[in-house]
């Protein structure tokens, strides 16, 4: 089979180049994913969408990562940029729902301006040498059906550009002590007490130091400051670096993560460690770890041992503490994170391969089982989309093992009901995963049928017959593909899913 060497052309060259083409180039193409998947309808003629609200054709270059967006008026083909695809995306919106939001129209824009933003840095910045922080600091493009996927709130870039991983940040963590008699805190957190010295009478509590700027004029803390329930003794001697989700960090030294809130909005959410999953954290991460200690392969699920936070200031200042690497991965091989593999980044394994068959099939058999396997026999949904799975690869680049993590976004049944579950694990694995990796090997690898592996992998594994949504998975025209557009315009929670039948490839292959 012949592969194609396809170009990132246009997402214009990350260390040079002209930062503000290059991120119109990011910030059009997740716009156009979500315009055309939540408003468009399709026109008759390959590459035309019709806008329902006035009626106007769109025309865009590409599927995977549309581009080149034309508008046909006064007889004629129109380009336009970033700023009037906004606008035009607002006006269909308006009309659709009788809802105006001014403030996800300036995200759009803010996002835009966050990736030239990033692209500078990057381009000033020293590509670190191990390739699994390059995997994870490699997202420029990030969720590629949102339509602001790189917000990071309306500071200045001074103020979120130290701490970017898409920058190759790397940084101390501030160091507070808590007067035990104000400590809250569940499961096991004595990792954090490596990380420095507190008083007699006080508990370490690292802090990220955003959130610290950011809650800066928070009157319980600055009460607590003032009264002597919290200390500022320094900061970490040595620096961790954040993953593709900002706010967890990890420290090498340490084969430790570490998450935090940071109230910010990035995507759906404000990225808060909320009281109410504080609390549910340990029920499941608990059923999911049991999920994956009896399933018959090398799988893994790196925990999130316990929280410690302040009672004066629960959210704002809590901490999770995540497992590394070294009881989990398997011997000799190296983690990489999917979402990277689909935007690529220096040292891909995928641009090793000349034929994608293999690798693939390797791929699926590491991923899929294991994410049946814990909702089928332990009522466990892994929220395993793009940037909560890992793929160990060995030396030749193939895949030998998955891990996953985010005992926030897992759901046990009965808390859901079951088809509430499926729904979310079809998402999240195959809409939001799968169904990303497939397109890119599709696009590289003309005449492969990534869809045809996928569909053998689930038939293989429900030959036990647990799975009986399987049989209609396979034969559904559609698949629930989420409405990030619709519900952020609409300002519905982040918890929030709303889906959208999108055709399912399964189906036909």
């Amino acid at each position: 089979m012949d592969r194609v060497d396809v170009k990132p052309t246009v997402f214009a060259a990350l260390t040079g180049g002209d930062a503000d083409e290059a991120a119109e180039a990011y910030a059009i193409a997740p716009l156009l994913n979500c315009l055309l998947r939540e408003v468009a309808r399709p026109a008759p003629e390959p590459g035309l969408h019709r806008l329902p609200a006035g009626g106007a054709l769109l025309r865009v270059r590409g599927t995977r990562r549309p581009a080149g967006p034309e508008v046909h008026t006064g007889g004629a083909w129109r380009r336009i940029g970033h700023r009037e695809l906004v606008r035009l995306t607002a006006d269909e919106l308006r009309s659709a729902t009788g809802v105006a939001n001014t403030a996800l129209a300036r995200e759009m824009t803010r996002s835009r301006e966050t990736v030239a933003a990033l692209l500078r840095a990057r381009a000033r910045a020293r590509v670190p040498e191990d390739a699994y922080r390059r995997s994870e600091q490699s997202l420029l493009l990030g969720h590629p059906h949102h339509p602001a996927p790189k917000v990071r709130g309306f500071g200045a870039p001074a103020e979120w550009l130290p701490y970017a991983p898409e920058a190759y940040a790397s940084f101390p963590l501030e160091l507070l002590a808590v007067r035990e008699d104000a400590v809250a805190e569940d499961g096991d957190t004595s990792a954090l007490d490596a990380l420095g010295q507190a008083p007699p009478g006080y508990r370490l509590l690292p802090a990220h130091p955003w959130q610290l700027a950011l809650t800066r004029t928070s009157p319980a803390i600055r009460a607590a400051r003032a009264d002597g329930r919290l200390l500022r003794l320094g900061r970490t001697g040595r620096a961790l670096w954040p993953t593709a989700a900002v706010r967890t960090l990890y420290a090498p030294q340490d084969d430790l993560f570490v998450k935090f809130s940071l109230d910010v909005r990035i995507t759906n959410d404000v990225r808060r460690l909320w009281r109410h999953d504080l609390l549910a954290t340990r029920a499941r991460d608990a059923a999911t770890a049991a999920a994956f200690a009896a399933h018959d392969g090398p799988a893994a699920w790196l925990s999130d041992r316990g929280y410690r936070t302040a009672d004066f200031a629960f959210e704002e200042l809590a901490v999770l503490v995540r497992d590394g690497f070294a009881r989990h991965l398997v011997p000799g091989a190296g983690p990489l994170l999917a979402a990277a593999l689909v935007e690529g980044f220096d040292g891909s394994p995928l641009d090793r391969l000349t034929d994608p068959a293999p690798w693939w099939a390797a791929y699926l058999r590491q991923v899929v089982p294991p994410v049946l396997d814990a909702f089928a026999r332990h009522g466990v949904v892994v929220e395993a989309h793009l940037q909560n799975t890992l793929v160990a690869v060995d030396r030749a680049g193939l895949p030998v093992q998955a891990l996953f993590r985010d005992a926030e976004g897992v759901k046990l049944l009965p808390g859901v009901t079951r088809a509430a579950g499926w729904e979310r694990l079809v998402y999240c694995l195959v809409v939001n995963h799968l169904a990303e990796l497939a397109a890119l090997l599709a696009e590289r690898f003309p005449g492969s049928e990534p869809w045809a592996a996928v569909r053998a992998e689930l038939l293989r594994h429900d030959r036990a017959g647990l799975l009986p949504e399987i049989a209609a998975l396979l034969a559904s025209p559609t698949l629930p593909g989420k409405a990030n557009l619709l519900l952020r315009w609409t300002g519905a929670d982040g918890a929030d899913a709303r889906y959208l039948p999108v055709p399912n490839p399964l189906a036909a292959s």
